[in-house]
């Protein structure tokens, strides 16, 4: 299968005076939060609100920063998320994408726009 990347934008909604950055994020919709590692935090001025144990691939338990907020952008598509500071690349996992209602196209295996909802994002609340 391999993997899937996408270019996605990032910034911080709390200071809009800093530029945005655009980065190749690894689009995994089996992880849940928007990852990013450290020097990606610095460089948007997001500040650590706690730390959050969290379980990692192999199952061991790690206490890691969580900071925010942060805007992620993809195509016409827009979320504001926390994020887990770690690893050594941009990880998009399944509560931004839900956010932003993209998804990943099977036969082409990129990140899309859900074709069911091209102009605005759709969710469900109830």
């Amino acid at each position: 299968m391999g993997l899937v990347y996408a270019n996605i934008k990032l910034s911080n909604p709390v200071q809009p005076t800093k530029s945005k950055l655009e980065v190749k994020s690894l689009v995994d919709t089996g992880a849940l939060h928007l990852c990013i590692p450290e020097h990606i935090a610095l460089q948007l001025g997001i500040e650590k609100l706690e730390d959050r144990e969290v379980t990692l691939a192999d199952g061991s338990r790690k206490l890691i920063p969580y900071a925010g907020p942060i805007q992620v952008q993809f195509e016409n598509r827009t979320a504001f998320v926390g994020a887990m500071i770690l690893g050594d690349e941009v990880l998009l996992g399944a509560i931004p994408m839900e956010d932003m209602d993209v998804l990943v196209h099977p036969a082409t295996r990129k990140l899309v726009v859900n074709p069911e909802s091209p102009n605005i994002p759709m969710s469900i609340i109830k």
